[in-house]
């Protein structure tokens, strides 16, 4: 897939927790000179305290979230400026509210033994290892119809970034 020069895109990182989709979308944002926002910051308190407390969200938690996730993409197309944000996009009407004719969603995929490795890493992350499950059972593949690239994980960052430039073609 390729991106035409006159529409710069919001490239979604996006998938479960754990997927390298901070990591990822930093280095890329950075590599490109792009801005870039971690999506998880944007998550309403009570959100983050449901979380912490090992309970999953549910969709009347997340529409906010996704509300203000598509108000920085918004932002960012209709100024004509590119951009990388993270959020996780776990269902199709998640992707729905996302979804514009400059957004391309970047799935990182991952075994769920490195999800579950990587999730138990991270000291006092917000979204407990407990989750991750909830977090599988709810992903939707993303849709043929759907600006995507599918990214296997596991790799160094730098060489997933190298991919995703490459089969965007944003060099």
């Amino acid at each position: 897939m390729s991106i035409p020069a006159e529409s710069p895109p919001v490239l979604v990182i996006m998938g479960v927790s754990g997927s390298g989709k901070t990591t990822v979308a930093e280095l890329l944002a950075s590599r490109l000179g792009w801005d870039f926002a971690e999506g998880d910051r944007l998550h309403p308190e009570a959100n983050v305290a449901k979380m912490a407390a090992g309970i999953p969200l549910d969709d009347a938690d997340r529409w906010p979230w996704l509300d203000a996730i598509a108000s920085w993409i918004r932002t960012h197309t209709d100024a004509g400026q590119p951009g990388v944000i993270t959020c996780s996009a776990l269902k199709r009407a998640y992707r729905d509210v996302l979804r514009g004719p400059n957004v391309v969603f970047v799935h990182l995929v991952a075994a769920a033994d490195l999800l579950a490795v990587r999730v138990a890493q991270r000291p006092g992350h917000f979204m407990p290892a407990s989750l991750l499950g909830s977090q599988l059972a709810l992903l939707e593949p993303l849709g043929p119809d759907e600006r995507q690239v599918v990214i296997d994980t596991g790799r160094p960052a730098s060489v997933e970034v190298d991919e995703i430039v490459a089969r965007l073609h944003l060099a």
